[in-house]
């Protein structure tokens, strides 16, 4: 009972601390996405959903002939070369029923790298999610996944190809420009 609170704390302070860690540039180009994921033997749905600038929470049911799953995970995304390609850490939990040897639960980590198609809706990603079980034929589990999602709802829009800017963009320049205008308009702003 002890191990259980103990991973239980753990598993909490990795949340917190993924989505309280300091901002970066914005990571994903989306809102919600939903599609399909293979998983080592699983084949099985996932969703994400935006909750925080760049946290994610991830909801995915795995199905495979002896077992099914469901799993929920906190995530932070992180960029790389441009909110295109992102990599993203998680941690969560997952229940479910074996057909051999009934249900099951554990605590799951997840490190992934994920990439928005160009011009469409599509989100490829490829992901570790290491899992540590309670009640199962396993103690542990390291499957590699494989997702195709489609993206359901759009973040704001960020301008044509990111080059003429948003309508937050034109908001902050003009609130720039008027505090300007009331220190001065010469040279030193007198």
């Amino acid at each position: 009972m002890h191990l259980f609170r103990s991973l239980g704390r753990l598993t909490a302070l990795v949340i917190i601390g993924l989505l309280l860690a300091p901002p970066a540039a914005q990571a994903q180009k989306y809102r919600t996405a939903g599609g399909v994921r293979y998983s080592t033997g699983s084949l099985g749905l996932t969703l994400q959903q935006k909750i925080l600038e760049k946290a994610t929470l991830e909801g995915i049911a795995l199905a495979s002939s002896r077992e099914v799953s469901a799993t929920v995970l906190a995530e932070r995304h992180f960029p790389v070369l441009g909110p295109s390609l992102n990599y993203y850490l998680g941690a969560g939990g997952h229940l479910g029923t074996h057909k051999d040897n009934g249900g099951f639960g554990g605590f799951d980590g997840m490190l992934g790298v994920e990439y928005k198609v160009a011009f469409t809706r599509l989100l490829l990603s490829a992901d570790f999610k290491p899992s540590i079980e309670f009640g199962g034929e396993d103690w542990a589990r390291f499957p590699v996944g494989f997702s195709l999602r489609y993206v359901i709802v759009q973040d704001k829009s960020k301008g044509f190809l990111g080059i003429f800017g948003s309508d937050d963009d034109k908001k902050k320049s003009k609130s720039k420009e008027g505090k300007s205008k009331q220190k001065g308009s010469g040279i030193f702003g007198l």
